[in-house]
């Protein structure tokens, strides 16, 4: 719900737990009142900045003409540079003569039902006939250009997305330094900033540190979100726990370099910001011209961390793209950790043959089918089939496949160009680069220009032509480098700092343009694994490869931090070999099942090794994760021990419902001579009573908070699973 009180200059922004208020000042200024837990529409003419003292940044009066307010002081909803507040600014602009300052003003407003598309930015557009939207136009005057601030209010998810749009009204250029997506200023309060960060292979660990005077930022500068952090940060009380406490979530619908930055001020008043990083970023508007920014998405939970997730979790089952689409996910073995790029026809052929009766849906040919690629030196760009391997091409590998009963999914990395390439040997200048400089090599592969549109055009064409070509229910995007020598051809000197944005918008388009043609294709996100886990790859594919680190302890970490913000609906965990590929360990292959199980599952081995009781394991685990599909689908997700902070860690997934109920207790390491230890389940009727495993029956408070015997005598690396439903 969204208000305009015209009696206070107030609009008032409700959620079913939540309340946002934005003032407008005498001055026009506008101003930020109040997020946080619902509050009346009655009550937004809040006690103002009166008794701060003034300094020498600039003042005005405040709203009962009683005292001077500085601007520095000031919590306003958009802050500027260059007009007396010395905090981090949302926005900077530069014009014709240089200078960069702005004052933004209160121009008009509208409220509006629904929510419009930003393509070809990716947003949260899908169900969205009853949101509210508010447009806050704000004005300068001198420099000559207008902002509208957007705000779409989500009720029932306690979410509002923010973005902005920057209109040059002038008859000149103006250059566009920074731009953020949103920005709020809260009282002081001793908050602490949770991120996810981490690096290849251990992507998405939480961290949590206590907010000083200063500023604490995360960031991408590698033209991707990145293994190093996402796009996402908290800001919690410290005594804010998974269960209780305040959180404020925010996010970035971005794939690009972004910035997420909290600054205290000498007063302890706190600014958030998240958007696109202004590092190596300016954007020229030319007469008439408009920016978009980024979506952001805020949600706030007076229940904790686990109330923060659900929030998140359900906008995106719900509103974001592909991933709120009914897509049936499927149950897949990858050929990658199993024979990596020793395929050819009589391999392929044979390692589909095994999978017979275990009822795996499609098989994933991964890296080495294309070009002349025998390693990982040579021919990406080159989408065609490897006629040395595949000397009639795909067909038989798809004939194969229908005749077990598989589908048939194929990996792709459309960004990337190898110098040891047709592709190359044709357009060496299609890659990114420097004139007069070699381009750097990563991986023996360079990234292609992506921000030119006979670029976009050649790669739509090159893997649409295999997908009309051959039956194709699935296919894996990687993404396996950063990008480093950052120049373009297609761009004129004063634009080449548009470059990494112009590059994301041009992946977006080819993302589009293929998941539009090919509805019926799954395509699953990857980038060296979760490099690029973000909601902008999650509303064109509704899932993610979560890391390339498939140990299944390693992988307690990776999803549980994971978890905070994405739902498990998003993430893709295999079964994969021991001794594992990445870490050398080995762990029962229950365990691997059950790490793997609320997630989108599949396997990432050779059936040909396995012993006969983990083939029998298979065909468990993978009737067990149909049966779950619907809550992993749709079903609330709780976190319940931290790997982080016990040996142990769980989680348990609850239908909406509230009549079953599935979770995982894992043991990391075994300590000595240690007591039992009971899970206590969560979200469930304390009036249900659920037979547990169809045996012991208990009532739901009971399980709550009494628990279940969990780890009696656990050993390393072991799990329990607890299938509940309604007695």
């Amino acid at each position: 719900m969204i208000k305009f009180i015209s009696g206070t200059d107030s609009f008032y922004l409700s959620t079913d737990n939540s309340s946002y208020v934005i003032k407008i000042l005498k001055d026009d200024m506008l101003c930020h009142r109040y997020y946080g837990q619902k509050i009346s529409a009655e009550e937004t003419e809040l006690p103002y900045l009166c008794g701060r003292k003034s300094n020498s940044s600039g003042e005005f009066l405040d709203e009962e003409n009683t005292c001077f307010v500085s601007k520095e002081n000031t919590p306003f909803e958009y802050p500027v540079f260059g007009d007396g507040d010395l905090r981090n600014p949302a926005m900077i602009t530069e014009n014709r003569f240089g200078q960069r300052t702005s004052r933004l003003i209160y121009k008009s407003h509208r409220i509006t039902k629904g929510k419009k598309s930003l393509s070809p930015l990716p947003s949260f557009d899908v169900g969205t006939e009853d949101v509210d939207t508010l447009e806050i136009i704000l004005s300068d005057s001198v420099s000559g250009y207008e902002v509208s601030l957007f705000y779409s209010v989500f009720e029932k998810e306690d979410a509002i997305t923010r973005r902005a749009e920057i209109r040059n009204t002038s008859d000149t250029d103006i250059k566009i330094l920074s731009a953020q997506s949103m920005s709020v200023d809260f009282e002081p309060r001793d908050f602490e900033l949770i991120t996810l960060n981490g690096a290849w292979a251990r992507e998405r660990y939480i961290e949590r540190r206590p907010i000083t005077a200063g500023s604490l930022a995360i960031e991408s500068r590698r033209g991707a979100t990145g293994h190093q952090g996402n796009p996402f940060a908290a800001l919690v009380d410290k005594n804010t726990t998974e269960d209780s406490g305040i959180s404020y979530g925010f996010a970035l619908v971005y794939s690009g370099n972004y910035k997420a930055a909290a600054e205290v001020d000498q007063y302890g008043s706190l600014r958030f910001q998240i958007g696109i990083n202004p590092f190596n970023f300016d954007w020229t508007l030319a007469p008439g011209e408009t920016f978009v920014t980024p979506e952001a998405i805020s949600v706030f939970s007076a229940e904790g961390l686990n109330g923060m997730s659900r929030r998140f979790h359900n906008m995106c089952r719900k509103h974001l793209g592909k991933s709120a689409a009914s897509l049936k996910r499927p149950l897949v073995i990858n050929s990658w950790e199993a024979m990596y790029f020793d395929i050819n026809d009589r391999a392929v052929e044979q390692f589909v043959n095994n999978c017979k009766g275990l009822d795996i849906d499609t098989f994933v040919l991964d890296d080495g089918w294309f070009g002349v690629r025998d390693d990982d030196s040579t021919s990406l760009g080159d989408w065609f089939v490897h006629k040395t391997k595949f000397p009639d091409g795909l067909k038989n590998v798809v004939r194969v496949c229908r005749e077990n009963g598989m589908n048939f999914g194929l990996w792709f990395e459309p960004e990337m160009i190898s110098p040891k390439s047709e592709l190359f040997k044709a357009h060496p200048d299609w890659c990114i680069h420097v004139e007069n400089k070699k381009p750097l090599e990563s991986r023996s592969q360079l990234v292609l220009d992506m921000t030119r549109g006979e670029i976009i055009d050649f790669v739509y064409d090159s893997v649409a032509a295999i997908l009309d070509e051959y039956d194709i229910s699935y296919v894996k995007w990687d993404m396996n480098r950063n990008i480093t020598d950052i120049g373009s051809a297609a761009l004129p000197a004063e634009k080449q700092d548009e470059f990494y944005h112009r590059y994301i918008l041009g992946v977006y388009e080819l993302m589009h343009r293929l998941t539009e043609a090919f509805p019926h294709v799954l395509f699953e996100g990857c980038a060296g694994g979760g490099g690029r886990f973000d909601f902008g790859i999650l509303y064109y594919m509704p899932q993610i490869w979560t890391s390339d680190d498939t140990d299944a302890i390693e992988r307690l970490k990776i999803q549980y931090g994971t978890s905070l913000v994405y739902p498990t609906s998003a993430m893709t965990a295999h079964v994969s070999a021991c001794p594992n590929h990445q870490t050398r360990r080995t762990v029962p292959f229950k365990t691997r099942g059950d790490v793997a199980q609320v997630c989108n599952f599949g396997y990432e081995l050779d059936v040909a090794k396995l012993s006969d009781d983990e083939k029998a394991m298979i065909k468990e685990q993978t009737a067990l994760h149909r049966k779950l599909e619907d809550l992993i689908a749709t079903g609330d997700f709780y976190r319940i021990d931290s790997p982080f902070e016990t040996e142990f860690c769980s989680w348990e997934l609850v239908s909406a419902d509230k009549k079953r109920a599935f979770a995982v207790f894992a043991t990391q390491k075994v300590t000595a001579n240690r007591g039992g230890y009971y899970l206590k389940l969560k979200g469930l009727d304390p009036e249900k009573i659920y037979r547990i495993n169809g045996k012991l029956k208990l009532h739901g408070d009971t399980l709550m908070n009494y628990g279940l015997p969990a780890a009696d005598n656990p050993t390393d690396f072991s799990t329990v699973t607890f299938e509940l439903e309604e007695e």
